[in-house]
């Protein structure tokens, strides 16, 4: 990794670990929220990961404690959007690479933040990570995919709750409901996450391929046929600027409440 200071847009990271490629979020300052240059360096890390073909999986993790708090708010009431042209949001949310990637989570993974880690095919976390898609509370929705992919991995009511209320929830209740692979200690996510990598880059290349593009055939059917429905209307939502919107990012930032008309 390297040690220079990190600017403020922030960085992505990567580190290889014999067949693994950790890849880090590196903006702790700001709890690692996404800028239109990390979009961008995320994208590359899984170029990266793609076209070696020593490379057998990617973990994906959060520096500083965190994992990701979503889309930079600062940013996003500019209309500047975390968003790159080939893998869409985040640099993975449109496009996951076709290698199996782990997502390790410390502290909190929120708004844009869950909808990387629902963009990876395992989620190991520490036991008091938070999760949630607070959008709604600040006049915004979950537009990359949240809305589409939640509802096919939680129970509908659950997902129904984290969605409308916008409250976050603990790792416990995520692991109880099946989107955490596996939960472990305060600090210990990203060691799991590698050593649960290692385990899959173990097994044969062809049939871990093979094995992957069915599973996810199998639970994105669903997936596309709701985003398909739903894809323009939420991202007219989130870009266009709305009234509702600006003033719930502008509160947010002002630490202010917000004033809905």
């Amino acid at each position: 990794m390297n040690d220079l200071a990190v600017p403020e847009e922030g960085r992505v990271t990567t580190r290889r670990d014999g067949p693994v490629l950790v890849i880090t979020l590196d903006r702790p300052h700001r709890r690692n929220a996404m800028t239109t240059a990390m979009a961008e360096q995320l994208e590359a890390g899984l170029a990266q990961l793609e076209d070696d073909p020593n490379l057998r999986v990617g973990v994906l993790t959060g520096a500083g404690g965190f994992f990701c708090a979503g889309q930079d708010l600062g940013q996003a009431v500019k209309g500047q959007f975390a968003r790159t042209t080939d893998r869409g949001w985040f640099g993975i949310i449109d496009r996951p690479p076709s290698k199996p990637m782990v997502a390790a989570i410390e502290g909190f993974a929120l708004a844009g933040g869950l909808e990387i880690a629902l963009a990876c095919d395992l989620v190991v976390a520490a036991q008091d990570a938070k999760f949630g898609i607070p959008e709604v509370r600040n006049g915004q929705v979950a537009a990359a995919r949240g809305l589409t992919r939640l509802p096919i991995r939680l129970p509908y009511h659950v997902a129904a709750e984290l969605a409308l209320t916008g409250d976050p929830v603990d790792a416990p209740v995520m692991y109880q409901h099946g989107l955490l692979t596996r939960m472990v200690e305060p600090g210990r996510a990203e060691q799991e996450a590698v050593t649960l990598a290692q385990r899959i880059a173990n097994n044969p290349p062809a049939s871990t391929a093979i094995t992957l593009g069915a599973i996810r055939d199998a639970a994105g059917s669903l997936e596309a046929t709701a985003w398909a429905r739903q894809s323009t209307a939420l991202s007219v939502y989130a870009l266009a600027g709305t009234a509702e919107y600006q003033e719930g990012v502008s509160a947010f930032l002002d630490k202010r409440p917000p004033n809905w008309t």
